[in-house]
């Protein structure tokens, strides 16, 4: 009997998630030379791509020109892909073991982390998660509100996200027509009287996450002028050694580009986006109505630990600064998968190199792996996942070599599909995801958009033809 992977036997993987870790992985087993391979790729939603589509803000269209790269790999006959099942629910972990060698969770990081004050949960908080999946037509997220009458909103958090939903609150309604943002945060956002945007970071600007491209466009927005404290950009003495020492062209330019920042004087523009460092949130204040109306923070000096890094410490010093929204935006984290081994602490799946560990013992839990976020963390890009995902492929291969492997009892193609139709009728193939965006696209030529998202998994359906079970 032929062993998995060799020719009249196929290895079968079933990966979990759509996003950028599943496609990489699934392009590298695809590719690898001598490997015989079917891949199936799970996805709860009736759409693809993860964050690319979910997450990737809607006026960095190029970003989501990875898509075409994920689409060549959905067109190798090996690959099929099976829109709108749900792990946990619609298969099981003991199913999947049913039918497949090897299994994969790229299910990235869904939730956010918390900033563990007081205030945090009032009427006007929110998780910079939700407003993000909101605008970009997440169907989870299309009922929840924001409230944009608001005229000065705080944004905890200076990573790449934070900076997106500052961004995005900052956008002309002009220039936010000509995306792909959803229909209804598109209305939301034309009714804005935002005027102010904090964003508050609790360390300096040396420390602070995100790239240089990103923050620069801030300081290029048409409809909002950028300001920056002086004294919150220049260099204490620890970070300016920090930025010495590791000869990081990347952080000495980023603190060039705040610096230049705190020279500007603002132009009279409709917005103002204020740049804040060495600050911290320790309370959100409400009203009698349990609305927030302001945020209580401290001032921080930086301090080196014993691992090197310098974290901030508060000093005692403390401000109020009125505000009526407020987006945290302090991390994702991860969510855990019936069955599987997970790490609470650090929000991802307990692993080693992307194989699955067993809790008690810490050994290898054969056939089951993860990539991306869910494995490491939030860390990195788009193309991050790239590596890590090769990695965990590695792994798999390894432990493929040495037998390591699930031994499923219906490793079949006709026995999967006749499983996920039985249990999702309205699963989506690739081919139908394919018609879904041709539709997007046709809606959005004809309103000058790159498209028009469906954002109701009932739209979706319908625009298929299958009907109005949303299960």
């Amino acid at each position: 009997m032929a062993h998995p992977g060799a020719p009249g036997a196929p290895l079968h993987v079933a990966i979990i998630g759509s996003g950028p870790a599943a496609f990489y992985t699934a392009e590298h087993l695809l590719r690898r030379e001598g490997l015989v391979v079917e891949v199936d790729m799970f996805e709860r939603l009736p759409t693809p791509f993860g964050l690319v589509r979910g997450g990737v803000a809607p006026d960095h269209q190029k970003i989501k020109s990875v898509a075409a790269t994920f689409d060549k790999v959905a067109a190798d006959p090996r690959f099929r892909f099976y829109g709108y099942v749900e792990f946990g629910k619609d298969l099981t972990l003991a199913d999947l073991r049913e039918h497949y060698h090897q299994i994969v969770y790229a299910t990235g990081a869904q939730t956010d982390r918390r900033m563990e004050i007081p205030g945090e949960d009032l009427r006007g908080s929110h998780p910079a998660t939700e407003f993000v999946a909101w605008y970009n037509g997440h169907p989870n997220f299309q009922d929840l509100e924001f409230d944009l009458q608001q005229e000065r909103v705080a944004v905890v958090g200076v990573g790449n996200v934070a900076v997106d939903v500052a961004r995005i609150l900052c956008r002309t309604p002009q220039e936010l027509a000509a995306t792909d943002i959803s229909d209804r945060a598109l209305e939301a956002l034309r009714r804005s009287r935002v005027k102010e945007v904090y964003m508050l970071g609790r360390r300096g600007p040396a420390q602070a996450a995100f790239t240089n491209p990103e923050i620069k466009e801030l300081g290029e927005l048409p409809g909002a002028d950028i300001v920056v404290l002086p004294e919150e950009v220049q260099l204490d003495e620890l970070s300016r050694a920090a930025v010495e020492q590791s000869q990081d062209r990347a952080a000495r330019k980023k603190v060039e580009i705040l610096q230049e920042y705190a020279q500007r004087t603002p132009t009279g523009k409709g917005r103002r986006l204020i740049l804040r460092f060495l600050v911290s949130p320790v309370e959100l204040i409400g009203n009698a109505a349990g609305q927030v109306v302001g945020m209580r923070l401290v001032k921080n000096d930086l301090q080196a630990t014993s691992a090197g890094t310098l974290q901030p410490k508060p000093t005692g010093k403390f401000e109020e600064l009125s505000v009526g929204l407020v987006f945290r935006s302090v991390g994702y984290r991860g969510v855990p998968l019936p069955g599987v081994p997970f790490n609470n602490r650090w929000g991802v799946i307990l692993n080693d190199k992307g194989r699955v560990l067993d809790p008690d013992s810490k050994r290898p839990v054969a056939g089951e792996y993860a990539a991306g976020w869910i494995k490491r963390g939030p860390t990195g890009v788009i193309g991050t996942n790239k590596p890590d995902a090769a990695e965990t492929v590695l792994s798999m291969l390894e432990d493929l070599a040495q037998g390591a492997v699930l031994t499923p009892a219906h490793p079949e193609a006709a026995a999967v599909e006749g499983l996920v139709r039985q249990r999702q009728p309205n699963c989506v193939s690739y081919a139908d995801w394919r018609r879904l965006d041709a539709l997007e696209v046709g809606r959005g030529r004809t309103a000058g958009r790159p498209r028009v998202k469906f954002t109701r998994v009932e739209e979706m359906l319908a625009a298929l033809g299958r009907g109005s079970e949303t299960t």
